[in-house]
């Protein structure tokens, strides 16, 4: 057996990482995300919720889990019961993380996530100019969803808890120069990260289903002078990093498509060896960036088990697909598989 198969085997045991999804649908309509196109079917639709007792199932069969991420393509806090999935898994030595838009929230919503004993939030906050927020976050308010992050941070200080806020922004051209206001607003909130990110995939594979469309149709047709997008960007990463460096915020930034290609390495992505992903209605996917069942699933673990489907036929035909370039057509347009996430 050579280093490779040591290090990736076909069989690996169960992960000590999941990323479970408790809502497929959301309220929001942001211009970035395919959940618009997502089809959900009986019997977990129309109301696309992971059942509680379903979820308590799913860490049961998960015996060796550390860290479980509770969000998938949908609004985690519309589930009803979203925080007694967060305390069931703390109560049993979890690392609990989500994502969230805010714009459910209330004070008492607060009060419950600090009660719950979830580790980290990733608020999605895109920019901190109202007008710009709201034309990438469709239906959403921007200040509803800043008095709401202060409610946040208020329960925690009252709480004095250790939960960790972070901003997560996804860098697009129309929101290019809201990364320093961003920082700034973090920092006057209290919040002392702000990760920027790039979409996670362009929709773009030839195996994509009939009813999503590519990224780039979401883009106005224009040409692009890449040489002075390129200087755009790297001046707007400067005047943010600077921003960061003066008001104490960390900040993650993430790498260019123009940079120098990042290094390859064979497999090229962890993710079917280190951790599950595993949507609302119980499919098991390659991983988040893949997003929704209908593009790629290894089958419903609520029909066998974990164990099952994590050591089927089709999850080890994909692992040793990634193993062995060309990668899988549903990796190859992911941003975190071509190093630029």
């Amino acid at each position: 057996m050579d280093t490779l198969d040591a290090s990736f085997p076909l069989d690996p045991p169960l992960p000590a990482f999941a990323q479970i999804e408790p809502v497929g649908q959301c309220n929001l309509r942001c211009r970035m995300c395919p959940i618009q196109f997502r089809r959900d079917g009986p019997p977990y639709g129309p109301l696309a919720f992971m059942p509680f007792e379903r979820f308590v199932e799913l860490l049961d069969q998960l015996p060796g889990l550390r860290e479980l991420h509770l969000q998938g393509l949908g609004e985690p806090t519309m589930h009803p019961r979203f925080f007694d999935m967060v305390a069931v898994a703390a109560a049993r030595g979890m690392r609990v993380s989500t994502n969230s838009n805010l714009t459910l929230w209330s004070t008492r919503r607060a009060r419950e996530c600090i009660a719950s004993g979830l580790a980290e939030i990733s608020v999605s906050l895109d920019a901190a100019t109202p007008a710009v927020y709201e034309r990438i976050r469709v239906r959403a308010h921007f200040g509803k969803v800043l008095r709401n992050l202060r409610r946040l941070m208020a329960a925690r200080a009252e709480a004095r808890a250790a939960l960790d806020v972070r901003i997560v922004m996804v860098l697009m051209r129309g929101n290019l120069r809201e990364i320093e206001p961003v920082v700034r607003l973090a920092a006057a909130e209290g919040v002392t990260r702000v990760f920027v990110q790039h979409l996670c995939h362009d929709n773009d594979e030839a195996s994509l289903p009939s009813q999503y469309r590519p990224l780039s149709a979401y883009v106005e047709e224009q040409r692009l002078d890449r040489a002075r997008h390129a200087a755009d960007v790297a001046a707007s990463f400067a005047v943010a990093r600077a921003a960061a460096a003066d008001v104490g915020v960390e900040l993650r930034l993430p790498r260019l498509g123009f940079d120098a290609p990042a290094p390859r390495t064979v497999p090229g992505c962890d993710w079917p060896w280190r951790g599950a992903c595993i949507s609302y209605s119980g499919d098991a996917m390659p991983c988040c960036m893949v997003a929704t069942p209908d593009r790629m699933s290894f089958g419903n673990v609520f029909a066998s088990s974990v164990d099952a489907v994590w050591r089927n036929q089709g999850y080890r035909d994909f692992r040793a697909a990634l193993r062995s370039p060309p990668a899988p057509a549903v990796c190859r347009a992911c941003s975190l598989y071509r190093g630029t996430f």
